[in-house]
């Protein structure tokens, strides 16, 4: 038996995503999975037993620090052979570190008197329980950017990092049948011959730059403005990015939808996908986008942007962030189509590597390892 711990799951989140593609792939290999959670969205997947911890408060930290007595305690009556954690903590096997590493944000994008603060010290202590050199946790890292970060604020010792493949998910991959499937995805959402469809996909809007996109659009020459349409898809609340739509007199140009099963019809119907992320440990529908055939336009602070960069399949955002740039290379690429198509045919012959897709089976490999059949 494996236990499988994270805070919330739902299924359109990248780290949920990734968490069951593991968990299944060891599932695959024979084992029983038990996944400890504080909420879940959607379908329990067959022989998933899934335990929601009945904890509660104000303070997201207190809930936090709850749920991890709770899950410690069923843990000691019900033991497992290991646990792999999706968010930090005490008491991890494992560790699959989706996240950036905290200290350093704190210290870089805070002000010191964030660290007086109960929040900080509950989500140091929880990281420090992860990665300080006695600990015994070994970390899946998916950006090697991180690692270094990590090392610097604990010392973490190099032989507990396990670097995993990127995670591309084949069904992204575009079809024999692609161009059937955009014409009928573009009829279905009214999309004109002459009109361009931008993208922005991910949960957490305001990580991923969705007000830098909105602010790009706006700044369109009007003869580009007027047929260029964005569909922002994820977990979020929408609210105040449609206020600024509003401002910017974007309203008619602009959708907000939630997470969705139906992306893969979004990135064969859609002409660019824009992620100006503010910071991104990954970004997998970066890689999404590319298998898909979809140019991409972000910053190079997310840890899988130098794919695209590798993969000529878009243009890649040098640091530090320039809103003019953003607004020069989107104005460039859609006054630009054969760009646009050079960079998708790119992006589908570098979606051939099989590298691009082992992360769930490599993952697994690490947290089998040692154990008895």
């Amino acid at each position: 038996m494996l236990a499988f711990i994270l805070y919330k799951y739902f299924p359109f989140g990248g780290l949920q995503r990734d968490f069951l593609r593991i968990a299944q792939a060891c599932q695959q290999r024979g084992r029983a999975i038990r996944v400890y959670t504080l909420s879940w969205q959607g379908e329990i997947p067959p022989g998933f037993d899934v335990r929601v911890a009945p904890v509660k408060a104000w303070l997201n930290h207190r809930r936090n620090e709850k749920f991890t007595r709770w899950v410690e305690a069923d843990l000691a009556r019900e033991p497992v052979a290991r646990v792999i954690g999706f968010n930090k903590m005490p008491g991890l096997d494992f560790y699959y570190a989706a996240d950036a590493c905290f200290a350093e944000k704190a210290q870089t994008l805070r002000s010191p008197l964030y660290r007086l603060s109960g929040r900080y010290r509950h989500f140091a202590a929880y990281e420090k329980a992860v990665f300080e050199p006695q600990a015994k946790t070994r970390i899946l890292m998916i950006s090697a950017a991180q690692q270094p970060l990590f090392a610097r604020h604990y010392g973490t010792p190099p032989e507990r990092f396990l670097m995993l493949p990127p995670g591309l998910d084949r069904s992204r991959r575009a079809p024999a049948n692609a161009a059937e499937l955009r014409a009928d995805f573009r009829r279905v959402w009214h999309l004109g011959e002459d009109e361009m469809l931008l993208l922005q996909i991910g949960s957490g809007f305001k990580t991923k730059g969705l007000d830098r996109a909105l602010k790009a659009l706006a700044a369109l020459p009007p003869a580009l403005r007027t047929k260029t349409r964005l569909i922002a898809i994820g977990q979020d609340d929408p609210r105040p990015f449609l206020r600024q739509a509003r401002l910017l007199r974007l309203e008619r140009q602009v959708s907000i939808l939630q997470g969705r099963d139906d992306i893969s019809l979004f990135l064969l119907g859609g002409d660019l996908l824009i992620h100006p992320a503010y910071h991104e440990n990954t970004g997998t529908v970066l890689l999404e986008a590319l298998a898909a055939g979809l140019p991409v336009l972000t910053t190079d602070v997310c840890g899988y942007a130098h794919y695209i960069a590798e993969a000529a399949a878009g243009v890649v955002l040098p640091s530090p962030f320039a809103q003019e740039h953003l607004n020069a290379q989107l104005a460039a690429l859609l006054a630009d189509p054969a760009a646009r198509r050079r960079h998708g045919k790119n992006g589908l012959a570098y979606a051939e590597r099989p590298e691009l897709y082992a992360l769930p089976q490599t993952a697994a490999a690490f947290i089998l390892a040692d154990l008895p059949d």
